[in-house]
């Protein structure tokens, strides 16, 4: 019996996520469909094809960006970007995985979740791939006359640029690489930037027809619509493909039989006198991933390992002082076969025998005297909570389930044994019962025996860059040199003819057929959160009657306003010193045990923002702990030995967290590169923003940095700082409390919560003077990288501006098009931004993985001129009204609720001034973006400036720009 063009193959209750799923196949071409069905409104859909990569042209990459650039249903250029504008999606995007590549979309709206779905299928399926949108995402040469220089130009081209500019991404390819020798995961699925422009044409669309086919394609719904709409849908798609076979299976990896060693070179910068700059990674290659109980236990076993600074393998190399810390790594499943990664960054190259011989003898040692049982369970108990509390964070929870069932299905394995863990868990549960050294023996078999083992040696050279560009112009150079003067003019004329197709607008009729929600689809009220203000021990505590599953969340905070203006950088240290230093009862490894052991986690947050007074901030350091009701008791106790017992006086230890948090912030400039300059700019107008500058951005960089030298050379200057802030900071008279619990959760918690905050000393309300710097200057921050992130901020309110909800709906839409189509489209750049903080009043423009500096700070000032001459549509002013609901509608769990309304108190936002914003956000009209076009000319005119780019680019940038930037190494 078929059901709209679909066979059922099977039927089960998964009773791990509350879901009835359905396996079905699509009779005509063989498509797969899994089909879970539940009560969860955040409704999510993906399609996934196998894409195997054949090169490291990033052929797969590519085409992910290019099949939402366009399809025969929606023949616009960026149906996505139309997506963006105008649904109140709850998640949109693309993901190319080393062999796959899924398209995702979620909606809590049931016409707007299917709309989604339809443009997506269609994108898919039947993508125009015009050759100026494989030019566009993709490579294309660039020139601008027949004597002019050539030159690559490409989104995905300088999205990989940036990627291939950091030493922790080109640590984790090349381990991948060498453990994989024989396979398609030797190639890079997103590109090596010197391999793109060898792709053409022709391959670029050979690969969509080769593998864009429901024959090779898995198929997923996920939440509380109907299954037969899910059925009926496909089928009107499908059934317009004849049968093809699928891609071949993805071969396994043959095992070597012998250990490997590889060394290559990275950019470093031009200052290379400190030798600990290298990385060392020693990997190994384990199992068929579709044997899901072996990947959960050998997860566990590597979070026992080095999953928390309490792991033996990580404490035995952070202790070693041969490193600053770890790399990134651990176990990995995300390809056809597992891996495990470990090693330490920041070394010197003459230590990398000491690490690989460090790894391995401990390993040796903990297989022979066993890993501490402590252990184990704490990680048992922390990889159980995290399958039962299903807490995706941002994403929604549908789409972790999607990934994981794909994941192992793609292989030939069973969706449902990745999502149904009941079985697993309780079969390792029972091995460990029966064999207390289960987990050794697994670490005899699948590391210490196992021959199929990679050393990599990440080397700085302060040449690299220098190498990478001469051998990129010499491509260039010899690509110029062949060209015909009929080649060139052909070139010119293609850079004509793309750019005339980028900035000619798409056709009413083509923005039309774009589904769309209507304005009366809305909901006009705002979305409340329960809120109750009490007090527990004296303390204001915040209660939220939210369904958590049994889940107790606290956050635990303390005023920083407290705090004299000279400690405040030790505001983003000493969350982690609480938890990392060890107490009067137990060293800081029994404490990380205890914590997986009796808790689901805690954690350190820092917030500080603009009060909606306009005139005060407000500032806090939280601990953010979870737990079960039946475990509340022994979070409060762990909370309370920390807060009062920990140990500030082990230096070593101390000297251990500051180099680790020094790595990660050095890690975190390119990845993160806009968000550390958004920080900087607003750091340079409001209190609040300043702070959070002084303890999360480059600031508290260059903090942690003069930090770990006064550990070695002026200790006790050091500890009575860090005694000075402990005396200060655990303070009841400058304490809140969070819960987010349901009402029964929370009769129970209450007086125990009470006799918590009772036990915390009261030393009496404090307020600290601070006089933060707010020196309005332009910044050229130095990085070693291939591309740039460029930034220009102004505070509206100093600009005379008043807020009205409209600046929700412009800003979207500046961001959506403006900046979509000059930043990214037009200037190559990985992305474009233009954000605003409606608490502090800045506003800013961003760039990310940008090959420009000077033309972006052009393009930023010439927003108010398209403000003004825009032609806009009712259809384009209503788009850009739900895009911007959406974002206010976003979609969170019972924990990121309760933090929300917290925040919410903390700045003085209320659910009048909230529902005040969403009725201007829902009249906003025409006039508003034109009056908003004068409020921009501020910004254009008294905006600042800052930029991370390489030394070299900014140089350049800052002579064109008439030596305006203050220059600073960051890195």
């Amino acid at each position: 019996m078929t059901v709209h063009g679909f066979e059922l193959l099977r039927d089960q209750t998964v009773a791990e996520i509350n879901s009835q799923a359905r396996i079905y196949r699509h009779v005509k071409t063989g498509a797969r469909l899994l089909s879970l069905e539940n009560d969860d409104e955040n409704k999510v859909f993906a399609i996934a094809f196998a894409t195997p990569p054949s090169d490291d042209t990033g052929v797969a990459h590519i085409m992910e960006h290019s099949v939402l650039g366009g399809s025969r249903k929606y023949p616009l250029k960026d149906p996505f970007k139309e997506l963006l504008k105008g649904s109140l999606q709850t998640f949109l995007n693309a993901f190319t995985a080393p062999d796959k590549t899924m398209y995702p979309v979620a909606s809590q709206n049931l016409h707007d979740f299917y709309n989604l779905v339809g443009v997506y299928l269609d994108a898919v399926f039947q993508p125009l791939l015009a050759p100026e949108t494989f030019q566009q995402q993709g490579w294309h040469y660039e020139i601008d006359s027949m004597n002019g220089p050539l030159s690559y130009k490409g989104v995905v081209f300088n999205e990989m640029k940036g990627q291939y500019s950091s030493p922790d991404t080109l640590i984790a390819k090349y381990a991948v690489e060498s453990l994989f020798p024989d396979t398609i995961y030797r190639h890079d699925s997103g590109g090596d930037p010197r391999a793109i422009p060898g792709l053409t044409y022709e391959q670029f669309r050979d690969f969509h027809r080769r593998y864009y086919h429901p024959a090779n394609a898995y198929i997923c719904f996920y939440g509380d619509d109907h299954s037969d709409e899910r059925l009926r849908i496909l089928d009107d798609y499908l059934s317009n493909f004849d049968p093809l076979p699928p891609a071949p299976p993805i071969p396994l990896q043959p095992r070597l039989n012998e250990p490997r060693s590889l060394t290559y070179d990275y950019d470093a910068g031009q200052d290379t006198a400190s030798a600990r700059k290298a990385y060392l990674a020693v990997n190994w290659l384990l199992h068929d991933i579709t044997d899901v109980e072996t990947s959960l236990a050998l997860e566990i076993l590597a979070h026992s390992l080095v999953g928390t600074p309490a792991s033996p393998l990580r404490k035995a190399l952070i202790d070693s002082g041969l490193g600053e810390d770890l790399i990134r790594g651990g176990f990995d499943d995300g390809r056809r076969q597992a891996v495990f990664s470990t090693g330490l960054k920041g070394i010197t190259v003459a230590d990398a025998d000491k690490v690989e011989r460090l790894i391995l003898d401990t390993l040796a040692r903990l297989t022979g005297a066993g890993i501490d049982r402590n252990m184990i369970l704490a990680s048992l108990n922390t990889i159980e909570f995290r399958l039962r509390e299903q807490n995706s964070g941002g994403y929604p929870r549908g789409l972790m389930q999607i990934m994981a069932a794909v994941q192992v299905w793609m292989y030939g394995g069973d969706p449902l044994s990745a999502i149904a863990f009941e079985s697993p868990l309780n079969s390792i549960k029972k091995a460990f019962s029966a064999n207390p050294r289960y987990f050794e023996s697994l670490m005899q078999a699948y590391l210490l025996a196992n021959m199929h083992r990679t050393r990599v040696l990440l080397k700085p050279d302060a040449d690299v860059r220098r190498r990478m560009d001469a051998e990129e112009q010499q491509r260039l150079s010899a690509a110029r040199v062949a060209m015909s003067n009929a080649e060139v003019k052909s070139v010119i004329e293609n850079v004509q003819r793309l750019h005339q197709v980028q900035n000619t607008p798409d056709s009413p009729e083509a923005l039309a057929a774009i589904p769309s929600l209507t304005l009366a689809d809305l909901d006009k009220q705002i979305k409340r959160i329960p809120l109750h203000v009490d007090t527990a021990g004296g303390v204001t505590t915040l209660y939220h009657d939210l369904f958590t599953n049994g889940i107790l969340y606290l956050d635990v905070g303390f005023n920083l306003r407290s705090l004299p203006q000279q400690y405040l950088p030790y505001a983003g240290l000493f969350g982690k010193l609480w938890l990392g230093m060890g107490t009067k009862t137990m060293d800081f490894v029994r404490l990380s045990q205890a914590i997986g052991q009796k808790t689901g986690g805690i954690g350190p947050v820092t917030y500080a923002g603009t009060h909606r007074d306009g005139t005060t901030n407000t500032s806090w350091l939280f601990l953010r702990g979870k737990s079960t009701t039946v475990q509340a008791q022994a979070l409060l106790d762990i909370l309370l030995d920390v807060l009062l017992g920990t140990h500030l006086d082990n230096r070593e230890r101390l000297r251990q967290i500051v180099l680790a948090e020094k790595a990660g912030l050095e890690a975190a400039l390119l990845p993160r590169g806009h968000g550390m300059i958004y920080s900087r700019l607003r750091s340079r107008f409001s209190e609040a923003d300043w702070l959070n500058e002084q303890i999360s951005g480059i600031s508290y960089l260059f903090f942690v940095r003069r930090l770990a030298e006064r550990i070695e050379h002026d200790w006790p200057s050091v500890l009575a700082d860090l005694q000075a802030v402990q005396q200060v900071l655990v303070n009841r008279d400058a304490m809140i409390a969070n819960v987010t619990i349901d009402q029964t959760g929370y009769a129970e918690i209450a007086p125990r919560l009470s006799a918590f905050i009772s036990a915390i000393p009261a030393r009496g309300p404090a307020s600290a003077v601070w006089q933060p710097e707010l020196a309005r200057i332009w910044e050229g921050l130095t990085i070693p990288t291939q591309v740039n992130y460029v930034g220009k901020a102004a505070r509206l309110y100093d600009l005379g501006y008043r807020l009205h909800g409209s600046a929700a709906v412009i800003v979207n839409y500046l961001h959506t098009n403006w900046m979509w189509e000059r930043v990214r489209v037009q200037g190559g750049a990985y992305g474009g931004f233009c954000v605003f903080d409606d608490l502090s009043g800045v506003l800013g423009y961003l760039s990310y993985r940008d090959p420009n500096l000077v033309r972006t700070l052009q393009t930023y000032d010439e927003a108010p001129g398209y403000l003004r001459t825009i032609d806009l549509t009712q259809q384009d002013l209503t788009r850009a009204i739900i895009g911007a609901i959406g974002r206010m509608d976003a979609y969170e769990l019972p924990d990121a609720r309760g933090y929300t309304s917290m925040l919410r108190y903390l700045t003085g936002t209320t659910d009048e001034i909230r529902q005040r914003l969403r009725d201007e956000i829902l009249s906003t009209g025409v006039g508003d973006f034109r009056a908003f076009a004068d409020v921009l000319d501020g910004v254009a005119r008294h905006g600042i400036v800052a930029i991370l780019g390489s030394e070299q680019a900014i140089a350049a940038a800052n002579k064109e720009l008439g030596n305006k930037l203050y220059v600073t190494k960051a890195l």
